[in-house]
């Protein structure tokens, strides 16, 4: 692809730094004095304090944007309006139909990004060039990984190693090139980075979670390195990385330090996870009063649940803040929940809805009542008129229009602080360190993808299979496992599936879009603004 010369001004790096609230974190230490000054501080305590803001720098992207261009891209979600209501300039609408503009909001979240590397380069560069690779390794993890997210959403992408002075040129790197950059940050720092898996590492970065970034890159190779992202097939496309994929699987699944199983698969995700999930290789921690963002309950639940009681949620309190209602699973998507006894299938609310227990999150033997009727969620959708608008009208059979993701089970003592939860979102899971050894194995044609595959089953109290998985099989598997968790799109575009036709992506739908290279999304109007030198992604 074209290599965009850009001018990358300095002052609007600062400007991105400091307007970032600061977030209440709990670092292992700390001074009221450079910590550097004092010859008699343990250095690693010294970066420790430093990076304190930057492991959780993401958290109010990830808690909202993030998600709707990651969730509304893919098969598993899409945006609905109520007469109008939630259309929001079309913001959420264009991702589901593949038709993005540089100016919807739910991809506002570049510059955010570019401001997180800014912080990671900042500390490097006080950290000085005879600092250690252990005393960088922390900031470069993020930093490699920060890039990696703006290269597999947005494709071409600059490789910042320094913060910019004022008027330099900066280049967009072709993204073949942003992948193999990453790869060898990965590599030089991985040995030095932490083995440790505790409560004080916890969403921070260590070697695990280094090494699964690494073998997430890697089972991706193909689709980053083509020559622009139209030409990735995945019918004929080589991987020359999936026998490192495979080595960097075992090293994490050798180690022994995360399983399956310590909680079943609702708790994963609930209003009380943590430290504890020893799934967790990499998670993103909130707290409704001392990191807040996480706002995933908003669009997902029931659009009348404020004030009613008992809610589905099951807990005694009311919410007093509003829901909308408005992201709802396609039906297509909402099929894959059908394996017997498989405990992902409570992931959803579909057909007669019954209240949870809050402290078991399963369903209990109580109808959930909205004006004396047991409110039912439709698979299929029925829109009003069929334009972009994707609008089911704003009646009582409207607003139960579509499947409702209740996997991020939500506690009405968090959720009426601003909407706020505390459920933390993993990023990297051990699960996933399975599925993708085990579609690496499929992938070159050896044995023992099965078993890693039933380990999944199994947990989920799924039927296990008895042959060796095929690349579908293993397609839609993760499709069940990471329901909700940001990485269908990625999957979707992998296994070549992203121009498929699902609700309502739907060929002659109004506005629906099939072109290949809207695997990447357009570049955010205000980063073009700010940069006349760059060009937008083609196909925008």
């Amino acid at each position: 692809m074209k290599l965009n010369k850009v001018f990358l001004a300095a002052g609007m790096f600062a400007v991105a730094l400091t307007s970032c609230t600061d977030l209440d974190v709990t670092p292992s230490s700390q001074y009221t004095e450079d910590p550097s000054k004092n010859s008699g501080v343990d250095p690693m305590i010294m970066v420790e304090a430093k990076m304190a803001d930057l492991y959780f720098h993401l958290s109010g992207t990830f808690g909202r944007r993030y998600m709707e261009a990651q969730c509304l891209a893919s098969d598993e979600f899409t945006s609905l309006a109520f007469d109008g209501g939630y259309y929001d300039g079309g913001t959420y609408a264009h991702q589901a139909l593949h038709c993005s503009s540089a100016t919807d909001a739910s991809l506002d979240w570049y510059s955010d990004v570019t401001a997180g590397i800014t912080k990671a380069n900042t500390i490097l560069e006080e950290l000085g060039s005879s600092a250690s690779v252990q005393m960088t390794a922390p900031a470069r993890a993020i930093r490699a990984y920060f890039t990696w997210i703006l290269m597999d959403s947005f494709g071409d992408t600059p490789i910042l190693e320094k913060v910019p002075a004022e008027g330099e040129v900066v280049a967009r790197s072709p993204r073949k090139e942003v992948a193999e950059w990453i790869e060898s940050e990965l590599t030089e720092i991985i040995p030095y980075l932490t083995e440790d898996v505790t409560e004080n590492t916890y969403g921070k970065p260590t070697k695990w979670m280094s090494q699964a970034l690494l073998a997430k890159l890697y089972i991706n190779w193909p689709v980053y390195t083509a020559e622009s992202v139209d030409q990735y097939d995945a019918a004929t496309a080589a991987n020359p990385k999936l026998d490192a994929c495979i080595e960097l699987c075992d090293d994490i699944i050798n180690s022994g330090k995360f399983n399956l199983g310590s909680v079943d698969y609702l708790h994963k995700f609930s209003y009380d996870n943590g430290s504890q999930i020893e799934d967790f290789i990499y998670a993103m921690p909130y707290d409704a009063i001392n990191r807040q963002g996480m706002q995933w309950g908003r669009p997902r639940s029931f659009k009348q649940l404020k004030g009613m009681l008992p809610t589905y949620y099951g807990f005694a309190d009311k919410f007093t803040q509003s829901f909308g209602g408005n992201m709802v699973v396609t039906p297509e998507f909402a099929k894959l929940f059908s394996l017997d006894g498989d405990i992902r299938n409570l992931s959803i609310l579909r057909g007669d809805v019954f209240i949870r227990d809050p402290k078991t999150l399963r369903p209990t033997s109580e109808p959930f009542m909205y004006k004396d009727k047991q409110v039912h969620f439709t698979e299929d959708i029925t829109l009003i008129k069929q334009d972009n608008t994707i609008d089911v009208g704003n009646d009582d059979n409207a607003i139960q229009q579509g499947c409702h993701s209740i996997k991020w089970f939500i506690n009405p003592a968090d959720y009426n602080n601003g909407r706020n939860q505390s459920n933390d979102v993993p990023i990297f899971r051990y699960a996933d360190i399975l599925l993708m050894k085990a579609e690496a194995l499929t992938r070159i044609g050896k044995t023992g993808a099965k078993d890693l595959f039933n380990q999944i089953r199994k947990y989920a109290g799924a039927p296990e299979i008895a042959a060796e998985p095929t690349l579908d099989e293993i397609y839609q598997e993760r499709g069940r496992e990471f329901f909700d968790e940001n990485w269908r799109r990625n999957d979707m575009i992998r296994f070549g599936h992203f121009e498929d036709e699902f609700f309502p992506h739907y060929k002659n739908f109004p506005d629906a879009d099939f072109d290949k290279r809207h695997r990447i999304f357009p570049i955010e109007q205000e980063m073009l603004d700010l940069n006349p030198g760059w060009e937008q992604n083609p196909g925008y």
